[in-house]
């Protein structure tokens, strides 16, 4: 079967948004463009099936960098060998609204959590928040919440939540309308540090731990970062 053609555009004067058909092929193109790394490259930036190819105007022109693009039009593979399964615990019963989730979907909250932690989830695009993951696809039976009729001044980093067809972390304490239905004890970023350990491509499956165990991860029993890919 013949691949798909890329679909090339201009994004504003110093970028380009490339259509890649699939999140699969977006990524393994986000992948050999950033190896190949000319100079003028300021960044490759994967999310959802779309890439966005940032270059310095003065030294490289869009023909140039359509040229260049195409060039590795052929690099398809899915890149298993780069993507890094994540597995998060999750205190569920920490989760302000997975009462009024379970409700709305017509579920317990234990069948809240059996669902969410049932499959493993891609991490389409990263926004928002430094660090803060789009992780999808949600189980069918989770599907179509809509975000919260009044979103939270502040939510805690660690929360996680989900909306529509997706399920996110909140990595840093900001304002947001997901729908919270648990918490995670680990650190998602550092940015002193530069520990963003999430990067589209990769893979997150949760674990649902009890309260005990969350507190076990700040009294220092537990490892409390994800080990960042290599």
């Amino acid at each position: 079967m013949a691949t798909p053609e890329l679909h090339i555009q201009p994004l504003g004067d110093q970028a380009v948004l490339i259509d890649a058909n699939t999140h699969q092929r977006a990524v393994a193109l986000a992948n050999a463009l950033t190896r190949s790394a000319p100079v003028w490259l300021h960044d490759v930036v994967p999310a959802y099936h779309r890439v966005g190819v940032y270059f310095d105007l003065p030294m490289v022109d869009f023909n140039e960098v359509q040229a260049w693009i195409l060039a590795h039009a052929d690099s398809t593979a899915s890149d298993n060998g780069l993507s890094v399964l994540h597995t998060i615990p999750v205190c569920y019963t920490m989760g302000p609204d997975l009462a009024d989730v379970a409700s709305s979907l017509k579920l317990t909250p234990q069948r809240v959590i059996e669902l969410h932690t049932s499959v493993e989830y891609h991490v389409f695009a990263i926004g928002f928040v430094p660090g803060f993951p789009y992780l999808g696809e949600l189980p069918m039976e989770l599907r179509g919440l809509p975000r919260l009729a009044s979103p939270r001044v502040r939510v805690e980093p660690g929360s996680v939540g989900l909306t529509g067809n997706q399920t996110g972390i909140y990595p840093l304490a900001r304002p947001g309308g997901w729908n919270l239905i648990g918490r995670t004890p680990l650190e998602m970023v550092n940015e002193a540090d530069d520990y963003f350990p999430l990067r589209v491509g990769d893979h997150v499956r949760f674990v649902p731990i009890s309260e005990a165990e969350f507190g076990e991860f700040f009294a220092g029993r537990h490892e409390a970062q994800l080990v960042p890919p290599l």
